[in-house]
This record gives C-alpha cells, structure tokens and sequence, in this order.
C-alpha cells in the first residue's frame, strides 16, 4: 500500500509522508493490530493535495481530511474469524483505504479549489505470538485507554488513531472515514448501500443526494446516544467492542466508538462492509472490489469547490 501511495504521489505531484516502525510509538491502535505481522508491519501513510498557484494561500481554502482503514488480510487475530471462509475475501478489508487512495490520485486532473489530506491506516491482522489478546489495555492516539475485547474488531482501533492525528494536527473543516467496518452494516443494508453516519444531517444528506446520483448509494443511520453504556469498560476509559451492551446493533456502536475521537469536526463515518466487495457480477458492479466510495467523495469534494 505504501509503496503505491509512493507511486501515484510522485505521477501525480502530491506530498506524501509514511510512518513506520518506532516512528509509530503514539499510534497505540495502529501498534496493536499490525504488530501481529511485524515484516513488513504496520503504516501511516498521508497524502496531501494542494491546488495549483495555491500553496501560499491555502490555508483559506477548506480542509477535508479522509482516513481510510488499510486492513491488508485480516484473520481475526487471536479472535479467529469462524467459519474460516469468512476470511477468503479478507484482501479487500483495505478497501476504505483504496478509496481513499483513489479520491485523492484524480484531484490534481480535476483542479477542486479545497485542501484534502488522506490517511492511510494501513495494517495486517494476523494470528502470531506477537498478536494483541483479548483482555490487553492499549493507548489510542491522544490518550484515550481502550480495553481489548475481540481482535476482530481492529479497524475502529487502526481509524481511531487517524480521527485523533487528524484533530490534534491537521485543523480539518470536514472529517470523513471510510471502512469496511462491521458485517452488521452488511446484514441492514445488503451490498448495495453503505451506512453513513453524521450528527450533521445537512452533510448527510448532501452526501444520500450525491450517492444517488453518483451510484454509490449510502443510507444515513442513527448514532443511538442510549447505546454509549455498550462502551463502558472497569479497566479503561472504553472498551472497544461495545461488549457491556446487548444491543444487537454492532455498525451503530461501531460508529459511536470513532465519534470519541472526532472531536467537535464535521464529520462522516462510512461503513463500506457490503459495498467495498462484491460477491458475484450484480448490476454494474463485477465480482471482487468494487471501488466504492470513489465516486461518491469526487463529486462531494467538487461540489464544496
């Protein structure tokens, strides 16, 4: 993944920066998740794309910032994905990534008159001897202490520390994340929607609209305030499986967890879990990644040019 940021940034003029290894120490989440593959382990990666004639005064144009989860395989960890055909489609948990990836490698054709910044949270989720465990206590990006419940739930820890880079460094107007996240978002909307969330329903619905028109349909759900105790942990300041709950609504509590690391930004949440693949050729999409979520962000970024 590093390697094609690498690739595209220098065909396309975009800066671009990779942190690996100790260069990672504050990135607690990212840490937990990839040191279970640690060759070549795991990677921040950040793009910038600035327009043209624009680098003297581009601090007044808006800033988006989109982090994408990189999961490169994803086993499940130490909470081992059962039955194991779960796992054959696991190369596509990089999809929000990819998007991300993709959106941000067509800006400098199309010349929008904002600032974007991506982060790549990029990671494999494997079973070793070095592998987080169930019941271990990590350090997310900016502090927050987050009890470790089920392995399998990775991608909240890997986006919870590009949400907090984002706020604590990069000043954004709009903050977005994309993510094959949860099967729960699979099992509401079949492959065909992606969930989306945002306390912001007027960006929502800008986002339903361009989804309609683009292709790339997204339903906005509710983040259920009465569903935070799910989060609670003795041991940390949050659990990250949502495990005190019996709420049965695993993509909302998904999403309530990232919204701890947001601060007061604008943002949205996409759970692209059913949308990022595609089991068979079914309408215009053809078996395998799909791409979604490309289209979707150009036509919202250009519509804020």
């Amino acid at each position: 993944m590093a390697q094609e940021a690498k690739k595209i940034a220098d065909d396309k003029g975009l800066a671009i920066k990779v942190l690996a290894g100790k260069e990672l120490a504050k990135f607690g989440g990212l840490r937990a998740v990839g040191n279970s593959s640690p060759n070549p382990g795991p990677r921040f990666i950040e793009l910038s794309y600035i327009p043209r004639g624009r680098s003297g005064s581009a601090a007044a144009l808006p800033h988006i910032v989109i982090v994408g989860k990189g999961i490169t395989f994803d086993t499940g960890g130490v909470s081992l994905k059962r039955p194991y055909d779960f796992m054959t489609a696991m190369k596509s948990d990089m999809a929000g990534a990819a998007a991300a990836l993709a959106t941000i490698s067509a800006l400098p054709d199309l010349q929008p008159k904002v600032r974007v910044t991506v982060l790549m949270m990029c990671a494999e989720n494997a079973f070793s001897g070095s592998a987080q465990r169930p019941s271990d206590v990590i350090t997310q990006y900016g502090g927050t202490t987050v009890e470790i419940i089920n392995t399998d739930a990775e991608g909240r820890l890997v986006l919870a520390d590009g949400l907090a880079y984002a706020v604590k460094n990069l000043d954004p107007d709009y903050l977005i994340d994309i993510a094959t996240l949860t099967g729960s978002a699979t099992l509401g909307l079949s492959r065909h929607y992606a969930a989306l969330y945002s306390r912001d329903t007027k960006l929502a619905q800008q986002f339903v609209d361009l989804g309609e028109s683009s292709g790339e349909r997204a339903w906005h759900m509710p983040l259920i305030d009465d569903y935070a105790d799910s989060l609670e942990s003795d041991v940390a300041d949050l659990n990250h499986a949502a495990d005190k709950g019996d709420y049965s609504a695993g993509s909302v509590t998904a999403a309530l967890y990232l919204e701890h690391f947001v601060g007061d930004s604008r943002w949205v949440h996409l759970d692209i879990a059913g949308t990022g693949r595609s089991d068979n050729d079914s309408g215009e999409n053809v078996k395998g990644g799909t791409g979604f979520g490309v289209r979707l962000l150009i036509d919202w970024i250009l519509s804020l040019s």
